[in-house]
């Protein structure tokens, strides 16, 4: 079967990493370029960071940078969850190029769009400011992206504040943008991220098995404070691994829409699956479970693969366990 052509935008911090691994990994994905955006960290360290990940395994893709502030509303960084420098606190070398291009991240997606012809899939795992910029820019956009994978929101309650999910708030209006653009969207919020985790016990025997791909990555996941209270939440791993395995999730199509006025509602995704109301546009495949066994086995054998290391089912087993080798 050919691959799946995606476009991964970040704002590369602790999970967004495991992301760019991932969809690196995936046979079923080929990854057509990466752009940068400002959010857990500031725009040009979360560029530097996607260059790190890139350095880490060995390959190179296409890197752009883009958007240093949201559209409308201020910028806010996480670093409470990711450390100052977005790799919470651990440093990577760089390679030896990282001079950003001259073309912005909003316009190398939209003529990856172009070139692929309608195939693209567009996946962001932070806000969704260079997408939204795109589809602004370009108002024939939505004919060539087949669908927009996103990391955030929420069919409930948020993480950032109580109504909204961090890459919703941060910029609202960009999501608003994205979720009423006519392009199919995948929500990929908290409703399922949160259930999309690793244990502490697990990250060890993947870094005992692995090679620097893996021992690096379990660093870097180690920091967040997530690790502390026993369970690491992989936001930005499940729409990647969506695109690939979609049988791992469940869903249910819902109408979206931001919140972009609120004084405590900023970034709420309002969403129809819960109330009387039902509307009659169902403009979200928003994802509401996971196979968490099946979730975790396969970011374990992809982030190995990396390594070139091929494994069974038994040392998918005893990773699974915690079991150190």
């Amino acid at each position: 079967m050919k691959p799946r052509c995606i476009w991964l935008d970040c704002d590369t911090g602790t999970d967004d990493a495991a992301a760019i691994l991932c969809a690196a990994a995936l046979p079923e994905l080929k990854l057509a370029g990466l752009s940068s955006v400002a959010g857990n960290v500031e725009g040009r360290k979360t560029y530097l960071n996607t260059l790190r990940i890139c350095r880490l395994m060995g390959r190179t893709y296409p890197v752009y940078a883009g958007a240093a502030q949201p559209l409308a509303v201020p910028y806010t960084p996480a670093y409470g969850f990711h450390g100052e420098n977005g790799l919470g606190g651990v440093e990577l070398p760089l390679p030896e190029h990282c001079d950003a291009p001259e073309l912005p991240a909003w316009e190398a997606i939209y003529r990856c769009a172009v070139a692929q012809g309608g195939e693209l899939e567009l996946i962001t795992t932070g806000p969704m400011t260079n997408a939204a910029m795109a589809l602004l820019l370009h108002p024939d956009l939505p004919q060539y992206l087949k669908r927009i994978l996103v990391m955030g929101g929420s069919a409930t309650g948020g993480n950032r504040t109580p109504a909204a999910e961090f890459n919703v708030y941060a910029d609202p209006h960009a999501a608003q943008t994205v979720f009423t653009s006519g392009v199919p969207v995948v929500m990929c919020g908290l409703d399922v991220t949160e259930q999309a985790t690793v244990t502490p016990a697990q990250l060890s025997a993947l870094a005992a098995c692995g090679g620097t791909v893996a021992q690096t990555l379990c660093r870097l996941l180690a920091t967040r404070p997530d690790h502390q209270r026993g369970a690491v939440m992989l936001h930005d791993v499940v729409p990647v691994l969506y695109a690939a395995r979609p049988g791992l999730f469940e869903g249910r199509k819902a109408w979206v829409r931001v919140e972009t006025k609120g004084a405590i509602t900023r970034g709420k995704t309002v969403t129809d699956l819960y109330s009387d109301k039902k509307y009659p546009e169902k403009n979200a495949l928003v994802l509401l479970g996971v196979d968490r066994s099946g979730f975790a086995r396969l970011f374990f054998r992809l982030i190995l693969s990396l390594d070139g290391i091929c494994t069974d089912e038994a040392c998918l087993d005893q990773i699974e366990r915690g079991a150190l080798t």
